[in-house]
């Protein structure tokens, strides 16, 4: 397991790993994001044997700036019932993975609702249920790796269909230069419907975008422009207010 302790900065702490494949107590730093984005900080950063990157999701263009850094770059999965880290995945060079590896005393299940179960008995004496959505598989050595879709209070579900709004997004990045999110609105017949909000103003071609890159049940139903997309102190979307700038269909109000 890993364990860890803060040493001053937010956001950064010190960590020393058993996980197989890593050398025994070999010191680990973790950094926010944000200091990765800055050109200043990378050749410091780059020298430093084992990276964790912590404080947010991992998305496309920040993937590729961590692919020519020598030396491992890891994303850790935990919570804070954990009270540490309890899996990891490679983010650069030729063992990078979307896919987490639990360290070995851990064992993991998914619930009813699809959602990552975990049984961390070295750290948490009951099962964890969480709020991701996840995929489970198996290895060729048996072991259970899982990967996160996307958290359950982001699912649609139109018409029977569940769809999770950051598949969407990380989808549809590649084709869309204006910032943008997918985010639900209420439907009389299938329940709910997939809703486009763009900081875009041609609608039109950000349509033609979403019929390109997208299977037609992730199809948004709706798009709406923003002049500003609604985030938090952090950056992160801010799902609740977008929801509520959705514009309704008349036959809801």
């Amino acid at each position: 397991m890993l364990e860890h302790e803060s040493y001053g900065n937010p956001g950064v702490a010190l960590l020393m790993g058993t996980q197989p494949g890593i050398c025994e107590e070999i010191m680990f730093r973790v950094i926010p994001i944000s200091l990765v984005m800055r050109s200043k900080e990378r050749e410091r950063l780059q020298r430093i044997r084992h990276l964790i990157i912590g404080g947010g999701s991992i998305d496309n263009e920040l993937s590729a700036q961590l692919k020519d850094f020598p030396n491992a770059v890891w994303s850790t999965y935990g919570m804070t019932e954990t009270l540490s880290h309890i899996a990891l995945r490679r983010l650069n060079g030729s063992e990078s993975s979307d896919w987490y590896t639990p360290f070995d005393s851990v064992e993991l299940s998914l619930n009813d609702d699809g959602c990552l179960v975990i049984n961390a008995p070295a750290v948490c004496s009951q099962r964890l249920a969480t709020n991701d959505i996840a995929e489970l598989r198996l290895t060729e050595a048996g072991r259970t790796q899982f990967r996160i879709l996307g958290r359950k209070d982001n699912a649609i579900n139109t018409g029977g269909i569940k769809v999770q709004m950051e598949e969407v997004e990380q989808a549809l990045r590649p084709y869309l230069a204006a910032p943008f999110l997918i985010t639900k609105r209420k439907n009389k017949k299938f329940g709910e419907e997939i809703v486009l909000l763009t900081e875009a103003n041609d609608l039109e071609e950000v349509r033609a975008a979403c019929v390109k890159a997208l299977p037609r049940y992730w199809q948004p139903a709706h798009y709406q422009h923003t002049d500003q997309l609604p985030t938090t102190e952090t950056g992160k979307i801010a799902r609740a207010k977008a929801l509520q700038m959705v514009d309704q269909p008349s036959d809801m109000e």
